[in-house]
């Protein structure tokens, strides 16, 4: 048997995997990501994977489609991380006899994500990434001052359990009036997450209409789930209707944001900044317009970029360990945990 390891960025596989290298003819590690959006990636993707039996991939950092896994006929095993990944067609995959198998959900405590928003939104807010590149440039003050979050308004788009997370610390911590919208979210509903996380009813108020909401948030968090509908939830309108002095965070998906809207947004200044940690194409490629430092100069807004981090931190070990777990389940003929 052989097995192929996907996007580990960080080599971090190796200790859960390595071990069972005596019961596999060959383990192989593939760091970089190809995207198979694009034809030739494509190609290079499947010359790469043909020979393998078993795929172990980081969450959706490779998309497993149809007419990926119709042209790998050797595989017999997708392993993912995490309970659910919508990067990869599991009913295609299992169509054809390739079992899939994910990992349980961290362990209940504040995600990893909902710190990442809230470095991001303070970050942002602040100009912290701005005010050091200052610094070390020589330079002392002078740039635009940062802003206080007590008494603005945070606006959670979504409000599942990393929505709730965010909505929690802007509450405790900065005393910020919270407005929360997505397309079924009714007032009641709000009450009762308020109530879960120790807040009193109607700390939560859900926006009458979208427009309501992106009109009257000086933050906006984006936590929606991508799907077909959400695909550009956040476009032409929702920017234009942000005040020029809102910032925008998203921890989620990057096509929840409509990207080439965005940027005509902030390259005009139409909002005050942006924080992002996901994006259409990942890894973001080299020649993208992101990747400028021209951000916050000549009237355009501050933009904050993280690598799609997010969601990772130590525990992110447990999860390749439970994987490998699975994959000697596997081997052994015993049932997979966390069919998808």
């Amino acid at each position: 048997m052989k097995l192929a390891i996907l996007d580990d960025y960080q080599s971090i596989s190796r200790a859960s995997f390595e071990p069972l290298r005596p019961r596999l003819t060959t383990i192989s590690y593939y760091p970089d990501t190809l995207n198979p959006a694009d034809p030739s990636q494509q190609d290079e993707l499947i010359a790469r994977l043909e020979p393998y039996d078993i795929i172990m991939t980081m969450r959706e950092r490779t998309p497993f489609a149809a007419s990926t896994l119709s042209r790998l006929p050797n595989l017999k095993l997708l392993l993912t991380t995490g309970a659910r990944n919508l990067a990869l067609d599991a009913e295609f995959a299992a169509s054809r006899g390739v079992a899939v198998a994910g990992t349980l959900a961290r362990p209940i405590g504040v995600h990893s994500t909902v710190q990442h928003t809230w470095a991001l939104v303070l970050a942002l807010a602040r100009g912290v990434a701005r005010d050091d590149a200052a610094v070390k440039r020589g330079e002392w003050q002078g740039n635009e001052l940062g802003i206080s979050l007590a008494g603005k308004t945070l606006g959670v788009l979504g409000l599942g359990k990393l929505g709730t997370g965010v909505v929690k610390i802007a509450k405790l911590a900065f005393g910020m009036d919270v407005i929360a919208w997505s397309t079924n979210l009714t007032q009641e509903r709000a009450d009762e997450v308020a109530r879960e996380e120790g807040l009193e009813g109607g700390s939560i108020k859900v926006a009458g209409s979208k427009r309501e909401f992106f009109e009257t948030a000086d933050v906006v968090s984006v936590h929606s789930v991508l799907s077909e509908r959400s695909r550009g939830i956040v476009g032409p309108e929702e920017l234009k209707a942000m005040k020029k002095t809102a910032l925008l965070v998203n921890t989620s998906r990057g096509p929840l944001v409509d990207q080439d809207a965005l940027l005509e947004t902030l390259n005009r200044g139409g909002i005050r900044g942006v924080a992002l940690d996901v994006f259409e194409t990942e890894p973001l490629p080299k020649d993208s317009p992101w990747r400028t430092t021209r951000w916050g100069e000549d009237g355009r807004s501050q933009v904050l970029l993280t690598p799609h981090t997010g969601y990772l931190d130590e525990q992110i070990h447990g999860w390749y360990k439970e994987a490998a777990e699975n994959l000697e389940k596997w081997l052994d003929g015993k049932e997979l945990s966390v069919r998808l």
